[in-house]
């Protein structure tokens, strides 16, 4: 019914920018929350950076001040601008939406399947 297709990953050197877009398509009446989270090698998918309905953002503490969250309701996409980036900052990069479904009584989850991002020292 919906699906979420990530891009703008890549190599990057440090100090560098890339920009991450997820666009939803599918049957879609309106999206919640948008996120994007993060998993690099044999650690945990942690939170990077979200932004509700109304605009609220909530940033990781190792991304606050570089990373900007944005998304433009009328293309149902998110998007993480990286700015200043870190070998640290290596890792798959997710998004995960909260969904309306039109038809549907409750929304539904959904996650992209990723994007790598690698930073090179």
């Amino acid at each position: 019914q919906v699906q979420l297709v990530e891009s703008g990953g890549g190599l990057v050197q440090a100090g560098g920018s890339l920009r991450l877009s997820c666009a939803a398509s599918g049957s879609i009446n309106s999206i919640n929350y948008m996120g994007w989270y993060r998993q690099a090698p044999g650690k945990q998918r942690q939170l990077v950076a979200d932004i509700t309905s109304g605009g609220s953002t909530n940033y990781a503490d190792s991304v606050k001040g570089r990373f900007t969250i944005s998304r433009d309701n009328a293309k149902n996409t998110v998007y993480l601008q990286m700015n200043s980036l870190k070998p640290e900052d290596t890792a798959d990069y997710y998004c995960n939406m909260n969904i309306n479904i039109i038809g549907m009584f409750y929304p539904m989850g959904y996650w992209g399947k990723g994007t790598l991002v690698t930073v090179s020292s």
